[in-house]
């Protein structure tokens, strides 16, 4: 058009902008090879992730072959989320020590919680913070160690859980271990106690806990029993101790189905019906069995009976009320040892918290030789002959030989 812009006017050249040294080209070319090998990595790492289950891998991560993800997707996402529960997990792969070998050890272990289950706290403005004790507590650990390995296991942190453990017992009789909150896991951002870290055979562990949601992993060995919220006149943790006492005495293979039978009941209750109808049959088997014969026998001429000695007309005590009565007469005898050894139990408590005492650093220089291994020297140790130790005591006297002068 006459007078307007001129349009360029097109050759069919390539523009420089368009064209690609040869170093760019080996550059985007290397990126490429790079990208694919990535790929390459990740599927490959993706199909190692799906392989079959190995002995050693399933014995550290607690599982049987039949209970492990069988389809190569669900190992594969098992295997991934491992990657990443590094900080999920309890600080220890097994919590407990390994357990004492018969007739030494206890065959069966109770995890009992703290709070609202052994203990309570309530605040006010007067006292502030304050712990109470669950009636019964004292009678109910003392009593109930002979059947159990007791464990103490609260989701509170070490440092503010510990004071109070120890002064529920005081000179370690009873409560064989304590796990705290860095033994807990984190599934779904809350807390759960894993029992499969305990280093236990699950079948003989019974775990009494207030929350349902930290015992969700094994359900199967819980009894979750109502918050106590510090009546006074409570007896929940008393009438507990026939039921977890039976297992004891009886021993059954594994303690799960019965932990099961009891699922949703008030077990204290639902157990004292139960032994009151075992009662009741013993009595009718007695009472069938002496219908019609002398109470003596040949046995009695001789002064020698398979029984034990009961009042005349009385039905003899049933297995379980025989060990009880031993059971009992157990726990005197051990509370009969405490009090006449008082004062040697608190004398050894004083030394072992002086040692404790004297293995805390005093300053940072202590604590880096502390944890590098070094040593510690004791202060007087570190004095020069002839001038005080320290300020405001007297010089040590020099031991080195003079010689005299003329």
């Amino acid at each position: 058009m006459p007078g307007g812009p001129e349009e360029p006017k097109r050759t069919g050249a390539r523009s420089s902008k368009d064209t690609l040294s040869s170093a760019e080209k080996r550059r985007k070319l290397m990126s490429r090879v790079m990208l694919a090998i990535l790929a390459g990595g990740v599927v490959a790492h993706t199909l190692y992730l799906g392989r079959e289950w190995e002995a050693d891998e399933l014995k550290e991560k607690r599982l049987r072959l039949e209970d492990a993800p069988a389809t190569r997707w669900a190992r594969t996402a098992e295997r991934f989320s491992d990657l990443f529960d590094y900080f999920n997990k309890p600080a220890f792969p097994e919590l407990l020590p390994p357990p004492f070998p018969p007739p030494h050890g206890k065959p069966y272990t109770l995890v009992l919680s703290l709070d609202d289950l052994l203990i309570t706290s309530t605040w006010d403005r007067q006292h502030g913070w304050r712990t109470a004790k669950r009636p019964g507590l004292d009678y109910f650990l003392a009593y109930i160690s002979q059947f159990y390995e007791v464990v103490i296991f609260t989701s509170q942190p070490s440092w503010t859980a510990d004071p109070i453990v120890s002064k529920l017992d005081r000179y370690n009789f009873f409560i064989s271990h304590r796990l705290y909150r860095e033994g807990t896991r984190s599934l779904n951002g809350s807390i759960a106690k894993d029992l499969s870290y305990l280093n236990r055979d699950l079948s003989k562990v019974v775990v009494l806990d207030t929350h349902p949601e930290h015992v969700r992993l094994q359900p199967e060995n819980a009894i979750v029993l109502p918050k106590w919220k510090g009546d006074p006149n409570d007896k929940g943790l008393i009438a507990m101790i026939p039921f977890l006492e039976s297992i004891g005495i009886y021993k059954p293979a594994d303690v799960r189905p019965i932990l099961q039978a009891f699922e949703g009941k008030d077990v204290a209750l639902e157990y004292a019906k139960k032994e009151a109808e075992a009662k009741a049959r013993h009595v009718e088997e007695w009472k069938a069995k002496t219908k019609g014969v002398s109470t003596s026998s040949i046995s009695s001429l001789f002064g020698v009976s398979s029984a034990p000695a009961v009042p005349r007309g009385q039905p003899p005590p049933t297995y379980l009320e025989q060990k009880r009565k031993e059971a009992q007469h157990q726990y005197q005898e051990e509370q009969k040892y405490l009090r006449d050894n008082k004062e040697q139990l608190e004398k050894l408590l004083e030394q072992e918290q002086q040692a404790m005492a004297a293995m805390v650093p005093s300053n940072l220089w202590e604590a880096i030789d502390q944890i590098s291994g070094k040593p510690k020297v004791p202060a007087d140790a570190t004095a020069t002959p002839g001038t005080p130790a320290t300020p405001g005591t007297p010089a040590t006297p020099s031991t080195t030989p003079t010689t005299p002068t003329a």
